[in-house]
């Protein structure tokens, strides 16, 4: 599909087991999958698929029974805690569907402090946070709090949070799940801006199936298991159908 510098994200035979004996539970069975720099990419699947479990693996928030991840050119297997922090703090954003603001601090303090967290003084977060809240149109909410903002504005919040360390890889935990239609559609459009604009590998673990007409690529996980991937132009997208399903 590529050269091996293209990809960012390679995970090799993937497998992750819970439990011994009897009650052991196969999450995942073999999961085999590149991802290729500036790729956005839906993966899909119903609950208890293994879809949250795998998206766990390859942000290094979890660790394969079997097999092994690599983000970026770093085998997160052959890295000690330090060093896989190291990883997804300079190399991997995060947007969670429960947004995970701190209700006492404003929108630019929930910014900054992922600054401050990798070492950046008071000043220069605070200036970063602002210039990436402006970025996703929040730059007239910096002294709220979570609270006194409407949802898709958390879920702003939230995407400048995993943007102001200048993430290659963005990781969005079903980042419309909480949102109605028009303001998830916001969301949707926002993420395929950054991807186009700042060169973001986007992946998201989502159920939306508008997520499917940004993406590049589609994986679906049943069962543990890759079960298809689809390109874009493979897929069947058409108002209030994709993929031969009703969108609602």
């Amino acid at each position: 599909m590529s050269d091996d510098d293209d990809i960012i994200i390679s995970s090799k035979n993937v497998t992750k087991v819970y439990g011994k004996g009897d009650i052991e539970v196969h999450a995942l069975r073999g999961i085999t999958l590149d991802i290729v720099r500036g790729e956005y990419i839906s993966i899909m699947g119903p609950s208890g698929s293994g879809k949250s479990t795998f998206f766990n693996m390859i942000g290094g928030l979890d660790t394969p029974t079997e097999g092994h991840v690599s983000i970026d050119g770093f085998r997160l297997s052959e890295l000690n805690s330090k060093q896989l922090a190291w990883v997804r703090c300079n190399r991997i954003g995060f947007i969670f569907q429960s947004f995970n603001l701190i209700e006492t601090m404003t929108c630019l303090e929930n910014v900054a402090i992922a600054r401050i967290f990798k070492g950046a003084g008071p000043d220069q977060a605070n200036e970063e946070a602002k210039e990436v809240l402006t970025r996703v149109g929040l730059g007239h909410r910096l002294d709220h709090l979570p609270t006194q903002v409407s949802g898709g504005q958390m879920q702003r919040i939230a995407i400048a949070r995993a943007l102001v360390n200048k993430p290659k890889i963005i990781l969005a935990d079903e980042p419309t799940g909480n949102l109605d239609l028009k303001t998830g559609q916001q969301v949707i459009d926002l993420l395929q801006e950054l991807k186009t604009e700042l060169h973001i590998t986007i992946i998201s673990a989502t159920h939306d199936k508008k997520m499917l007409s940004s993406s590049d690529r589609v994986v679906w996980i049943k069962d543990g298991a890759i079960e298809r991937v689809a390109n874009k132009d493979e897929l069947d997208i058409s108002i209030g159908m994709i993929d031969g399903e009703t969108v609602l």
